[in-house]
């Protein structure tokens, strides 16, 4: 992400492996260097102590009117207010790891190659897997077309972008976009991000494979970022039946060639259009006539006959169902194709519940970007979104990365822990050992909250 932090530790073979100031210096500098969005979003950052569950306050910057007064008029003061936004801290992220007895003689660089590097990297891909899946909060505001990208239109889908953020009134000045891997392959075959004669690097962009800053945002590549494969997905199509055809921003069309229900909260796309629309009710019932999604409607126009796909639920498989506030893995079944990580998703049939991201999956498993927002119970519908790459542009103050430092355990209890921030990041390392396992258990936590700030300072760049 950038130049390495160096703390100043000495990596000699006689230093003590369990000082855990070490484990948790070493640690922000290894977290920090591998973060992308992390790095780039609003941190709020206070050297409180805090508890899992806690809420604090951040701030939203205030914005400003600009006056005209005649030359005897008084000037017209206005307040200098931000607004505060509420953050739960309820993201406790950690990982944990075991020295076995004889691995505390290895020299401290040893062990942080051997275990801290990658732990460090899973911590880093965790939370900027947190924060990108924030981009599902910006569906509203989306540029280019699902499973459309490539280099032949990347610069028309970044300048797309780049409108709708003008058109949002986003400063110019510190603009991001961050591209999947899939999606950067593309871009990097046009002149415009790697000609030395067109952007003045001295061929640094085609050495490094780097795009730099162009056309009002710096560009960042993410293997965190949304890439959702097209077999990812259970679809069935129908079709639009409308010899008109509809103009974007339609939120209601005319469809033929369905022979069952479309569940509403569910998604669909339209070929021509290819965002991923939300389905809010249908007409028909178990052969749909029309469908209407929510607003903004689709992005671009489309013809009659174009086919609208629906993504198929899968259904929660937990007989007890799960709490608000529950943050652990979720249990489904109904999938023939399982979701992937970094997938948007969201649950029942109601259209304005909220949209998750997925952090984690397995065959039969679930981790979301946050706590559950509501109760989820047995077989309710999980309805995940379309296959397609996800590119995520922004501002600092689209979103906000909230971080408090936690309390070290109670002295006499048998543990080693030390907490230390710095540059808005904190982190408690934990030693204790282990009779059973027969070592050292290093744990290394931080305590967390996410928020979206300003649902205009983002866009989604579909490809």
């Amino acid at each position: 992400m950038g130049k390495r932090r160096s703390f100043n530790l000495m990596y000699d073979n006689t230093l003590d492996a369990f000082y855990p100031e070490l484990w948790a210096q070493e640690s922000l500098a290894i977290l920090e260097e591998n973060m992308v969005i992390g790095m780039l979003v609003h941190r709020d950052f206070e050297n409180t102590l805090a508890r899992f569950g806690d809420t604090v306050n951040t701030r939203q910057p205030a914005e400003f009117t600009a006056k005209r007064k005649g030359v005897s008029d008084d000037v017209t003061i206005q307040n200098v207010s931000a607004t505060n936004v509420p953050v739960r801290l309820n993201q406790l992220v950690h990982t944990s790891f075991l020295l076995r007895d004889g691995e505390e003689t290895w020299s401290f660089k040893d062990l942080v190659a051997e275990y801290l590097q990658p732990a460090m990297i899973a911590q880093a891909r965790f939370v900027d897997r947190v924060l990108l899946g924030q981009s599902a909060q910006f569906l509203g505001n989306g540029a280019g077309k699902l499973g459309g990208f490539s280099s032949s239109v990347a610069k028309q889908y970044i300048l797309e972008a780049r409108k709708k953020m003008n058109v949002n009134k986003v400063p110019e000045a510190g603009r991001n976009l961050i591209w999947t891997p899939n999606s950067e392959a593309e871009a990097l075959q046009l002149d415009l991000f790697i000609s030395a004669d067109k952007i003045g690097d001295n061929g640094t962009a085609m050495r490094e494979a780097s795009l730099g800053r162009k056309l009002q945002f710096d560009h960042w590549m993410s293997q965190n970022a949304s890439s959702i494969a097209t077999d990812s997905v259970d679809t069935v199509a129908g079709a639009i039946n409308l010899a008109a055809g509809y103009a974007a921003g339609t939120t209601t069309f005319t469809i033929d060639g369905f022979s069952a229900a479309i569940a509403a909260n569910s998604w669909i796309t339209i070929a021509g259009d290819m965002s991923p629309l939300r389905v809010v009710s249908t007409v028909g019932g178990a052969t749909p006539t029309s469908v209407t999604v929510s607003s903004p409607g689709n992005n671009y126009a489309v013809v009659d006959n174009a086919v609208v796909t629906v993504i198929t639920p899968g259904a929660v498989n937990f007989a007890a169902g799960y709490a608000v506030d529950y943050d652990g893995y979720i249990t489904y079944d109904g999938f023939t194709n399982a979701p992937e990580a970094g997938q948007l998703v969201t649950f029942g049939t109601d259209p304005t519940s909220p949209i998750y991201s997925i952090v984690e999956v397995t065959s039969t498993t679930m981790l979301l970007d946050r706590p559950l927002e509501a109760a989820l119970v047995d077989n309710e519908a999980i309805n995940p979104g379309p296959s397609g790459e996800y590119n995520f542009g922004f501002t600092r103050d689209a979103l906000a990365l909230v971080i408090r430092p936690l309390a070290a355990p109670r002295q006499g209890v048998g543990a080693l822990s030390a907490v230390v921030d710095y540059n808005g990041l904190a982190m408690r390392a934990t030693i204790t050992y282990d009779g059973t396992k027969q070592g050292h258990l290093v744990t290394l936590d931080m305590l967390m909250g996410v928020k979206t700030l300003n649902s205009s300072a983002g866009v989604v760049l579909f490809g």
